[in-house]
């Protein structure tokens, strides 16, 4: 089967990088399935997951946005911060998604950013998503 090379890459550097015969995500304007030959494109990714279809099986990238380039010999997932499904440390993310919750519920009696707790929360509970494959 035809395959096509993809990167997932962070300001901290490379977080997957193989070929593969699938990539499939979620942008702002909706799912996304590129397959080898696909057009090229650039588009902005929510919080949520990239599904990279490999030899049959499917491996799991938690990303918390960013961009997506579809070249014809690349895919490159530009992310803030992405994490294998096998890299995420569970109880790190539900510490996080706890104390989002938290600052949640204190924005009424304090001066919270809202929008920022919002967000912690949502990536906080991708990449339990992404860990337990719940998605």
């Amino acid at each position: 089967m035809k395959t096509i090379k993809v990167s997932v890459v962070t300001p901290d550097g490379p977080v997957y990088e193989s070929d593969v015969e699938m990539v499939s995500t979620k942008a702002k304007t909706g799912e996304l399935g590129i397959l080898p030959g696909h057009v090229p494109m650039v588009a902005p990714l929510e919080i949520g997951v990239v599904r990279l279809k490999k030899d049959g099986k499917t491996e799991f990238v938690a990303v918390s946005g960013g961009f997506l380039e579809v070249r014809p010999e690349k895919v490159t997932v530009l992310a803030q911060s992405a994490e294998k499904a096998e890299d995420i440390d569970v109880e790190r993310a539900l510490k996080a998604k706890e104390r989002a919750e938290q600052r949640m519920k204190q924005q009424k009696l304090e001066h919270i950013d809202f929008k920022r707790a919002e967000l912690a929360l949502r990536r906080a509970a991708n990449r339990l998503n992404v860990a337990e494959r719940k998605f």
